[in-house]
C-alpha cells in the first residue's frame, strides 16, 4: 500500500513523523510539495521567502534523491493538488504533519473529502514543542501572557525524543510527473537582489544542524550576556531553519540540554526564546479558529488581538516617510542599520527589529499591519506567527504586548546596545549625515495623544 507524504513547512527527514510513518508501508511512497497560492487561509510568501524555498527544497530534493526518492512538485490549490497526486498514485494512504494557522482549516477538509474516497488521510505531530490544545490556564482558556504560558509548558511531560531519518524509505511504483522548481520562478534574475541571501545564508537541514552545533559550541556560553547587541554575533540564527522545518524545535531542544549536561553551559535563556516562538504559534492556533458561521477568523496579520486598538488612528502614510524607513535613511544610526541589514540579508537583529517597529508605529504612527507587511516580504525567517505576532507585541495590540506608551528611543537604545558603534558602521555608516526624519519628543506626544483616544474602548471583542 503506498503513502503519499506531503510535505509543507517540514523541508526535512529527520523528526518528521508523517515520513516515518510512511517508511512503514509496505508499497512505497511518493513525496510531494505544493506550492499553494491559490487558496484562502494560505498566504503568499513574500520575495525573501520565496528565495529561501527554493534553496531548501533544492537540498531536500537532493537528500530524497540520495534516498531512492523523488520529490514531486505541483503548483496549485491543495485540495485539489493533493487529490489529483494520490488519484495518480494510487496512494492508500495520506500523511502530513500539523500547521497551527489558518491552513489547518484547509487540512481538516482535505483529511475528511480523502477519508470519504476510503484513504487513510492522517496528520501528525507538527513544528512545535507542544500541542497548542495541550497548554491551558485552570479555566481551560488561552494564556494571554508569556511568562505563566511558559511555566505552564514547562510543568508538563518533556517534549517528544526528535524521530531519527527513516532506515530505508523505497519509492513507490507510481511516481507521479513533477513540475520544475526553476519554473516556479522563486528566485529573482531581473535584478537579481539575492546576493546578500547567498552570501548570509545557506538554506536545507544539514545547514540548520551545523548552526544549531556551532551555537552550542561556541556562542551558548556568552548567550544571555551578549544577546541584546547587535554588534555581537551572538544568536543562533535557528529562526529560519526553524520556519522552514529544517530542523525541528524538538531537535533543539534536546540537544540544548544535552549539551548544558555535557559542558554545564546555560540554555535556559535560548530555550526560553524558543518558548516565544511557541507561545506566538499557539497564539496564531487560538486566533484563527472559525466564527459562529464557520468562517474562518482573519489571521494575525489582519486583525490585532486587542479591540481597544480597532479604532486606533494611524496616520495615512506618508510615502516619502514610509520610504525612508523603508531604506534606511531616516537619520536615526540602529534605525537604518536595522533597515539595511534586513533589506541585504533577509534578517534583522532581535532587538532592532523592537526598535524598527516602535520607529514606524509611534514615532510616525504608521498602522503595524504596514509594517508587518514589509517584514513578510524581506524576513527570510517570516511565518505567519511569530511576524504579526511580534509587531502586535510592539504596537500594543497583541498578547502580553508592550503597553503603546513605551516608545524605543532609538538614540537611548543605540546608546545602551551599541555604544561603540560597530553596528551601525557596518550596516549605515552614512546615517550619521542623514537630516532626522523627524523629532522625537514630538511624535513621542503624538503618539501617546492618539493612543489617549482609544483607552476608554472594550478590551473584548463582541462574538459575531
Amino acid at each position: 500500500m503506498t503513502a503519499l507524504i506531503w510535505f509543507r513547512d517540514d523541508l526535512s527527514l529527520a523528526d518528521h513523523a508523517a515520513l516515518q510513518a510512511g517508511a512503514e508501508e509496505a508499497g512505497g511512497i511518493v513525496a510531494l510539495y505544493v506550492l499553494d497560492e491559490e487558496s484562502a487561509e494560505t498566504r503568499p510568501l513574500g520575495g525573501a521567502a520565496r528565495w529561501w524555498l527554493h534553496e531548501s527544497l533544492s537540498r531536500l530534493r537532493a537528500d530524497l534523491a540520495a534516498l531512492g526518492i523523488p520529490l514531486v512538485l505541483r503548483r496549485g490549490a491543495s485540495e485539489r493538488i493533493v487529490a489529483e497526486v494520490a488519484e495518480e498514485s494510487r496512494a492508500t494512504h495520506v500523511f502530513w504533519n500539523r500547521r497551527y494557522g489558518s491552513e489547518r482549516h484547509l487540512d481538516a477538509r482535505l483529511k475528511a473529502s480523502m477519508r470519504e474516497r476510503g484513504i487513510d488521510a492522517r496528520s501528525f505531530r507538527g513544528g512545535l514543542l507542544f500541542e497548542p490544545w495541550t497548554v491551558a490556564t485552570a479555566t481551560g482558556t488561552p494564556y494571554r501572557v508569556y511568562t505563566p504560558f511558559w511555566r505552564a509548558c514547562l510543568a508538563l511531560p518533556a517534549p517528544a525524543a526528535p524521530l531519527p531519518v527513516p532506515e530505508t524509505l523505497t519509492a513507490a511504483a507510481l511516481q507521479p510527473a513533477s513540475e520544475a522548481l526553476d519554473a516556479w520562478q522563486l528566485q529573482p534574475t531581473r535584478p537579481n537582489w539575492a546576493g546578500g541571501l547567498a552570501d548570509r545564508w545557506t538554506p536545507g537541514e544539514t545547514a540548520a544542524l551545523g548552526s544549531l552545533d556551532r551555537f552550542l559550541d561556541e556562542r551558548a556560553p556568552g548567550y544571555r550576556e551578549r544577546r541584546d547587541f547587535p554588534a555581537i554575533d551572538a544568536g543562533s540564527e535557528l529562526s529560519p531553519h526553524l520556519r522552514w522545518g529544517e530542523i525541528s524545535p524538538r531537535t533543539v531542544w534536546h540537544r540544548a540540554l544535552a549539551a548544558a549536561t555535557e559542558t554545564g553551559v546555560d540554555v535556559g535563556t535560548f530555550l526560553s526564546e524558543v518558548g516565544w516562538r511557541e507561545f506566538a504559534s499557539h497564539t496564531l492556533f487560538h486566533h484563527t479558529g472559525v466564527d459562529r458561521a464557520g468562517n474562518a477568523e482573519p489571521g494575525l496579520h489582519v486583525r490585532g488581538i486587542n479591540p481597544q486598538f480597532d479604532g486606533f488612528p494611524w496616520r495615512r502614510p506618508d510615502a516619502n516617510e514610509l520610504a525612508a524607513w523603508q531604506r534606511g535613511e531616516t537619520g536615526f544610526g540602529v534605525v537604518d542599520a536595522g533597515m539595511r541589514e534586513l533589506w541585504q540579508s533577509g534578517f534583522m537583529h532581535n532587538r532592532v527589529r523592537m526598535i524598527t517597529a516602535s520607529f514606524l508605529t509611534k514615532n510616525l504612527l504608521i498602522d503595524w499591519r504596514v509594517g508587518e507587511a514589509w517584514f513578510w516580504d524581506t524576513l527570510v525567517d517570516a511565518d505567519a506567527a511569530s511576524n504579526p505576532f511580534n509587531w502586535q507585541w510592539v504596537s500594543g495590540c497583541g498578547a502580553d504586548a508592550a503597553p503603546y506608551f513605551r516608545v524605543f528611543n532609538p538614540e537611548t537604545q543605540q546608546h545602551k546596545f551599541d555604544r561603540d558603534g560597530g553596528y551601525v558602521d557596518r550596516w549605515a555608516p552614512d546615517s550619521v549625515m542623514l537630516p532626522q526624519l523627524v523629532d522625537l519628543r514630538e511624535t513621542r506626544v503624538r503618539a501617546l495623544a492618539a493612543y489617549e483616544s482609544i483607552k476608554l474602548a472594550p478590551r473584548e471583542r463582541s462574538a459575531p
